[in-house]
């Protein structure tokens, strides 16, 4: 019998839900304390839907934290090894964070909207905390918080048709990872192009719940001859395209170096990331093991729900932690954590999975 998910009050619903459900979702996850979709029709039929038509994803868990006042810029760099001195009002910047040992706390999107006030759309986990703490023990001026704004992504390749008719031809102009205010119902929203996916989208960050499900159902109602429908974060074409997952493919034990996120980290001028001193020690040295993709042969393999040990010959030279069976490239495509001795393309080696052990081989780039 499929264990079922208790619902409480702590395990926080979206503007969306009624949507998501009226659509026959089978399945969720719990991230960021919140209900998140990961199957409508099933993982494979979604993730053809997704690269050949267009999906609209509640990802309402990407919850945002909000610095506004004088000090938030600052409070900002305190954050991340990434240089923000040339970020302007309109931008997105994936921007990792880190503690002070250059350990990864989260990897979010952050949207400059002033000069004084950012949202961080961030991964699964409680960074809310750690930003406040931050923010009270340097006694900086800025307030800190969790604003009612909830994302809805529209992805796929006929995303620019479905928003254009939303919100006009204006926000299907913009430039990737660059944002805009945009009229629904006398509402200004932030709509931006980006989204977790490799198939091209927006998403538009709704604020205030009430207009959460008028939004999702103009979609629909605009995208009925597109073919539209909800959709989810899509494991198959995540793996393929090298999308990181907080929690699973990396967490706070991990640097960005590690993480092959030495290009958003500029140790040398990022003077006031807090983590800074111990990152450019790691930058010096370079780190001793990295993620990779990794090809997995044979037939299609179980769900990858722990770290699998990667393996040459008797010796532990890493983990994978992502995995799934590609229709597209007819293979099994994974993400891996691999020691520097063994992460050369082409290398040979077993992956232990639960059902057994496997034959496994480094790739050079990820599939997308």
């Amino acid at each position: 019998m499929t264990p079922l998910l208790s619902l409480a009050r702590r395990l926080r619903r979206t503007p969306f839900s009624e949507g998501v459900e009226a659509a026959g979702v089978r399945a969720y996850t719990v991230y960021n304390h919140m209900l998140l979709p990961t199957v409508f029709e099933s993982v494979e039929e979604d993730y053809h839907h997704l690269k050949q038509k267009v999906q609209v994803w509640d990802v309402s868990c990407e919850r945002q934290v909000e610095l506004r006042g004088p000090d938030a810029g600052k409070l900002m760099q305190l954050l991340t090894p990434r240089d923000l001195r040339g970020m302007l009002p309109g931008q997105c910047l994936y921007v990792p964070m880190v503690d002070e040992t250059g350990g990864m706390l989260n990897d979010p999107v952050a949207l400059k909207l002033s000069e004084d006030r950012f949202w961080i759309s961030i991964a699964d986990s409680d960074l809310l905390l750690w930003v406040k703490a931050l923010a009270n023990a340097r006694q900086l001026e800025v307030l800190v918080e969790e604003p009612d704004v909830s994302p809805l992504a529209v992805q796929g390749p006929l995303a620019d048709d479905l928003v254009e008719r939303v919100f006009g031809a204006d926000a299907v102009s913009l430039r990737f990872f660059r944002f805009g205010f945009f009229q629904f119902q006398g509402h200004d929203l932030v709509v931006a192009r980006s989204g977790y996916s490799r198939q091209g989208g927006f998403e538009i960050y709704v604020e205030g719940s009430d207009l959460g499900m008028p939004l999702w159902h103009a979609l629909f109602e605009a995208g009925a001859d597109l073919d539209v429908r909800a959709g989810c974060p899509n494991g198959i074409e995540r793996v393929e395209g090298g999308l990181l997952s907080y929690g699973n493919d990396m967490t706070r034990w991990n640097t960005p170096f590690e993480c092959g996120l030495e290009r958003f980290c500029n140790v040398q001028t990022a003077i006031g990331c807090l983590g800074r001193d111990a990152l450019l020690r790691v930058s010096m040295d370079g780190p001793n093991r990295q993620i990779r993709p990794i090809e997995i042969e044979g037939e299609r393999v179980p769900v990858c729900d722990r770290a699998w040990r990667l393996l040459a010959g008797d010796e532990h030279v890493g983990q994978v932690t992502s995995a799934a069976w590609s229709p597209d490239f007819d293979t099994n495509v994974a993400i891996g954590m691999v020691r520097m001795t063994h992460w050369d393309p082409d290398t040979e080696l077993m992956v232990e999975t639960q059902e057994g052990l496997r034959p496994a081989r480094v790739q050079e780039n990820f599939w997308i």
